[in-house]
């Protein structure tokens, strides 16, 4: 049985990169002495004050997420304002997190020990 640890990570006026890459390295484990890519080791992340975590540059208005249904025609394309308006700014985060992580059959379960506050 995994024992695992929880980290508290305070968002306030840390930049949504930074703050990510932070995030994915504790999740994958990456900050423990018998690190393995193979094992699922890493640990649980809470993260407080989203609200007031900084988005640097011109990012709102120049970043855009892509995602395709599969279907002849349905590319879809919105920008990071758009998003924050219709999902908030946990799922920014959650992507940029997600973006991160390796994509394999961890990838998923990784992900879910994020929690946001």
């Amino acid at each position: 049985m995994i024992k695992r640890e929880t980290y508290t990570i305070d968002a306030t006026d840390r930049p949504l990169g930074r703050l990510a890459v932070e995030v994915a390295i504790i999740l994958r484990g990456k900050n423990k002495t018998d690190f393995a890519p193979y094992k699922d080791e890493g640990g649980v992340v809470m993260i407080e004050n989203i609200k007031s975590m900084k988005i640097t540059g011109n990012k709102m208005k120049t970043k855009i997420y892509h995602s395709h249904t599969g279907w002849p025609g349905g590319f879809k394309s919105i920008t990071m304002e758009k998003l924050i308006e219709k999902k908030g700014i946990e799922e920014v985060l959650k992507r940029a997190v997600f973006g991160m992580l390796p994509t394999n059959k961890l990838r998923d379960k990784q992900i879910k020990r994020l929690k946001i506050k």
